[in-house]
């Protein structure tokens, strides 16, 4: 039996919905939502379909058999055929034109529409859907796709079709696009490391896939991730983002698409831990009524990792987790290496800088474990240039002289080392932050703060809005009931917004600042 309280939850997306669908029959909107800019997803118009008939057929839903909902799911459907293109797919009119990948999400929709219309006998549904999805079916084993994740909606959407109304060019295609294998690596990490989006829509089409073609070897991947997932959680249950190649890079949030594997896979295999974690996401109803067995109580909830250092080798990053801490440390190719939580009080990023010819911004190229923590690298050289020897004519244009450069002798070359090690102590982490070589040259360390906080210790940044400067002892930052405290300050000179270094970072940052050559540790401490 479906939980009330998801039912009514649900509820309240339908009046969302209804309140926000296009009705106007000259609007080309018409029954699909719009969005700030007036544009219309065709996607929208199966999300309000999927919503509105699970409402429908729903007996404890509020709008069971609700008229209004029958005349809206028709609208739905109408925006839905007129929006096919030629070739039988959609545009996402914000980036994506005559799409595979765009039908493909929005069949995963309407496929399980046409499944509940079809157990439930809603025969005006299934016929109104039926030249949609047919469209849509010989798309699919047709078109192409341009990202990884792709690959994979793609053969959900068919393999739901082939439940609805089989074809047998959707299992070809379907075995096409996995005879590619499955891009997961040693880490239990996909190609895009999307752990709030892309995770979980590869989760939940490798679910879909073996339910519906019964291949559970096709569970195996999804698995692996959820129980990566397990150890990429910040206090609240919010999600490690820094390791993304999308666009849920560094955003806040819960993992919520994850509800649907982790619950699929927490009543199969049995599993406490990905349970726990579910309860603490939405649940689909669409998800319940497809996949009846959801609703069993599954099995008894086990603690969610939350004391533990581990490295994911192949992502490059170590994690950190003691209770209400949380650390992450990026080992390479991010500016951003360390990123700290303590309850509600948020460091986004820590970073550096140095004033050496335009390209001094810290990115670790070399990172690793250590017996005494984490230790990460970066090695720069900069010079002059002679003239040629023997003597070249130059074309004229800036191009041509940077195209030519590297046949010119260098001379006056400058080197410059720089590097971080951290560690944990008893009360927190230290932070050492070396950079030598070249003498005197300007150092800017960035200690990047969760907006909303509150900071003490710290003196305005010259002709910079939200910077500050430590310029000794330490800095207290305060959010909720958590605080932070690190430091020691430093303050040889206010040159916070090195030259060619990235801009600064959204919200409140701290600096400390002084020259080459520079060691200067760091303690970040905590309350017990």
């Amino acid at each position: 039996m479906i939980d009330r309280a998801v039912i009514e939850n649900h509820d309240k997306g339908v009046e969302y919905y209804l309140k926000n669908q296009v009705v106007d029959p000259n609007s080309r909107c018409r029954g699909a939502i719009p969005d700030a800019f007036g544009l219309h997803n065709p996607g929208t118009a199966a999300g309000c379909l999927e919503a509105f008939l699970t409402a429908f057929l729903q007996p404890s839903s509020k709008f069971h058999r609700s008229p209004e909902l029958m005349a809206r799911m028709r609208l739905a459907i109408g925006h839905l055929e007129r929006e096919r293109t030629a070739s039988g797919n959609y545009n996402l009119y914000i980036t994506n034109f005559d799409s595979p990948p765009d039908t493909a999400f929005i069949t995963r929709s309407t496929a399980t529409s046409a499944l509940l219309a079809q157990r439930h006998g809603l025969r005006e549904i299934t016929a109104a859907l039926e030249p949609v999805l047919r469209t849509a079916g010989a798309a699919l084993a047709a078109g192409g796709v341009h990202t990884p994740n792709h690959r994979w909606v793609v053969c959900a959407a068919l393999a739901q079709l082939d439940e609805v109304a089989p074809h047998p060019s959707y299992r070809r295609r379907i075995d096409q696009w996995l005879a590619e294998g499955i891009d997961i690596d040693e880490d239990g990490q996909y190609s895009e490391r999307s752990t709030l989006t892309y995770n979980a829509v590869i989760d939940s089409a490798l679910v879909v896939l073996a339910d519906k073609l019964k291949r559970p070897e096709l569970l195996d991947p999804a698995r692996r991730n959820l129980e990566s997932l397990l150890y990429l959680l910040h206090p609240g249950h919010e999600a490690v983002t820094d390791i993304s190649h999308r666009q849920d890079q560094y955003l806040r949030a819960k993992p919520f698409g994850s509800w649907f594997p982790l619950r699929y896979l927490a009543v199969r295999d049995g599993n406490g831990q990905f349970a726990a974690l579910a309860d603490q996401l939405t649940p689909s109803l669409g998800a319940l009524m497809e996949y009846p067995q959801l609703n069993d109580p599954g099995p008894r909830r086990a603690p969610l990792p939350d004391d533990y250092e581990k490295v994911f080798p192949a992502v490059g990053i170590g994690r950190i987790r003691r209770a209400k801490t949380s650390a992450t440390v990026l080992l390479q190719g991010n500016s951003r290496f360390l990123t700290v939580r303590r309850g509600d009080a948020i460091i986004h990023a820590v970073r550096m800088a140095s004033a050496f010819f335009g390209k001094g911004q810290f990115v670790p190229s070399r990172g690793e474990r250590r017996e005494d923590g984490y230790h990460l690298g970066q090695s720069l050289d900069a010079g002059y240039y002679q003239p040629f020897d023997p003597p070249r004519r130059v074309p004229a244009g800036e191009h041509q002289w940077y195209q030519m450069r590297p046949g010119r002798r260098r001379t006056e070359v400058s080197t410059l080392e720089q590097s971080a090690v951290i560690s944990e102590t008893r009360s927190g982490l230290r932070l050492r932050l070396r950079t030598h070589g070249a003498r005197d040259v300007p150092v800017a360390v960035e200690i990047n703060l969760a907006e909303g906080g509150a900071l003490e210790g710290c003196v305005a940044a010259p002709q910079v809005k939200d910077a500050w400067i430590l310029a000794e002892g330490e800095a207290v930052y305060r959010a909720g009931a958590d605080t932070i405290r690190f430091g020691p300050g430093l303050r040889a000179h206010s040159y916070t917004q090195v030259r060619g270094a990235l801009s600064k970072l959204a919200g409140p940052s701290v600096y400390l600042c002084g020259y080459t050559p520079f060691d200067h540790t760091i303690e970040f401490d905590w309350d017990a």
